[in-house]
């Protein structure tokens, strides 16, 4: 049971990792503490929203090393481990933009967080998700301590495994005014990036646990993935995961660039290993987001960002490793693409995965324009235009599928041939709305 509010903790409470509570509680209802930013929101504020990035700390180790899934679940790990190696398979959800900042989508932010519960409690010992993956946007309107609880402990609250995460923009850009260690990466290093198995004042009179990752970017290692997680910064748009310099300039000076040292020894370390299993990026901010080419009609409230993905391409390209999925939120809605392109000499094709939608919003990939209703795109579209790359010259992109409509969370297994994606809706109505599933082949680089 939760202990009573209030209650004093000896630091460290726990000498292992603890997930949920002991007893299931219900669900809350409405929030403790109301999301009252909105008045923060002024036309000074959305100048900065565009223009502030935050400086971070490198992650603890060396660029090349990997976080073990068995170290998250402390005591536990080997037999985790172990129970995926005899179901020769792993499963975990990855969810993103889940925190609700209104009563409004409070509902839709406890369904969500209750389906990967439930998908957890009603699995079956050889398919049970390991973890979560949060792909950013934990806390809104700005990452503040205090709606931490509302939005990730309290909904989280009988989720049994390990949540791993990469901040978004809105668990990273500091409001005017914030006071000294209080800045939201500082609350969100405390609660993902602790040195030891504490109960934060947070989690509030829960029990769960803080995380111990490495930094706000690191590298998830589990039997059959790896995933390499970016914190793709502050700004509204676009991501940004390094000072972007060019010919001595730097375009963002305050950004470090850690993570393209980082992203180097990761892919030189799969490479050098001959890793076989299947390799994720997770970056909050997506590098593709749907935008019309033509039309009266302009893209959703979020675009995508093609200097971030070239500086990825770019090294992948040095290294000779090229992922075999990229996974990202931001954009509140779900959008699945296919990009083409020629690695090496070998053909791939590599999905793209936005899921934006857990539970904070969902909205269209298009928005009306000067009083003109936007067109919903169909399936399998033609969508060249939005990859400008210049290290791939020659790729192709097509947006197989999306939900402007639902929100959902992504289902994932890999095995030691296959990686399957799979979004499954979680409809304001509870009507059942298919999922949409995609595979990819580990050896070939092919998505179907």
């Amino acid at each position: 049971m939760p202990r009573k509010p209030n209650a004093p903790l000896s630091q460290p409470l726990f000498s292992e990792p603890v997930f949920q509570e002991g007893v299931p509680t219900p669900d809350p209802t409405q929030f403790k503490t109301p999301v009252t930013d909105d008045s923060l929101y002024t036309p000074e504020l959305q100048k900065l929203l565009v223009k502030d990035v935050v400086a971070f700390n490198q992650s603890s180790g060396k660029p090349g090393d990997v976080f073990p899934l068995a170290t998250a679940w402390g005591a536990h790990g080997a037999e985790v481990i172990q129970s995926i190696q005899a179901a020769k398979a792993i499963n975990f959800h990855m969810i993103g933009d889940s925190g609700a900042s209104k009563q409004s989508t409070f509902p839709a932010m406890i369904k969500v967080s209750d389906a990967v519960t439930n998908d957890f409690h009603t699995s079956t010992a050889a398919n049970r998700p390991a973890f979560l993956f949060h792909l950013g946007d934990i806390v809104y309107n700005f990452g503040e301590s205090a709606y931490y609880y509302d939005q990730f402990y309290e909904p989280f609250r009988n989720y049994p495994a390990p949540i791993f995460a990469v901040p978004g923009n809105h668990d990273s850009f500091v409001v005017p005014n914030t006071p000294k260690g209080s800045e939201p990466l500082t609350t969100f290093m405390s609660n993902f990036c602790a040195s030891s198995t504490v109960v934060t004042k947070e989690a509030g009179s829960l029990h769960r646990t803080a995380m111990t990752q490495p930094g706000v970017y690191f590298t998830l290692d589990a039997p059959f993935v790896r995933i390499i997680g970016l914190f793709s910064n502050a700004l509204e748009d676009p991501g940004v995961i390094s000072s972007e310099t060019t010919k001595g300039k730097k375009k963002w000076p305050a950004v470090p660039d850690f993570q393209l040292a980082f992203l180097t020894a990761q892919l030189q370390n799969i490479k050098t290993t001959n890793y076989a299993g299947a390799v994720i990026i997770a970056v909050h901010h997506p590098p593709f987001s749907y935008s019309p080419s033509s039309g009266p009609t302009g893209g959703g409230k979020h675009t995508g960002n093609s200097v971030m993905l070239g500086q990825i391409d770019a090294i992948c390209k040095q290294v000779g490793v090229y992922p075999h999925a990229f996974v990202s939120g931001h954009a509140h809605n779900y959008q699945r693409y296919t990009r083409t392109l020629n690695f090496a000499g070998k053909n791939y094709s590599v999905p793209f995965v936005v899921c934006g939608d857990s539970g904070h919003n969902v909205t269209p990939l298009a928005s009306a324009h000067l009083g003109k209703s936007a067109s919903e795109p169909g399936d399998n579209l033609n969508v060249k235009y939005l990859d400008s790359s210049t290290v791939f010259p020659n790729t192709g992109l097509t947006l197989n599928k999306h939900d402007q409509k639902d929100s959902g969370y992504l289902r994932v297994t890999a095995n030691a041939k296959q990686l399957t994606l799979t979004f499954n809706p979680v409809s304001k109505t509870g009507a059942a709305v298919p999922p949409d599933t995609v595979t990819v082949d580990l050896a070939t680089h092919t998505a179907a």
